[in-house]
């Protein structure tokens, strides 16, 4: 399958030291393997384990992108407030 008919996922991991990730991937179940095996962005490496604690299926990878954008844009209260469900 290519990136272009892909289904793409905006994922958040919370670290060992309770900080948020935020990455975008196909396949978040082997992402997460990633980056708990050390393969994963640098900024989770040194923060391991990671868990999956919110995940959002959009469209292409364009959009993928710009809702990652908007994520990370959140402040911590807003993120943690998007991972509970709110």
């Amino acid at each position: 399958m290519s990136n272009a008919a892909a289904v793409w996922h905006v994922y958040i991991l919370r670290c060992v030291d309770a900080s948020l990730y935020t990455g975008v991937t196909t396949r978040v179940a082997e992402r997460v393997a990633a980056h708990n095996a050390g393969r994963g962005a640098k900024y989770t490496r040194s923060r391991l384990p990671v868990e999956l604690v919110y995940e959002e299926r959009v469209g292409g990878r364009g959009e993928a992108l710009s809702r990652e954008a908007q994520i990370k844009r959140l402040t911590a209260g807003e993120k943690r407030r998007l991972v509970a469900g709110g």
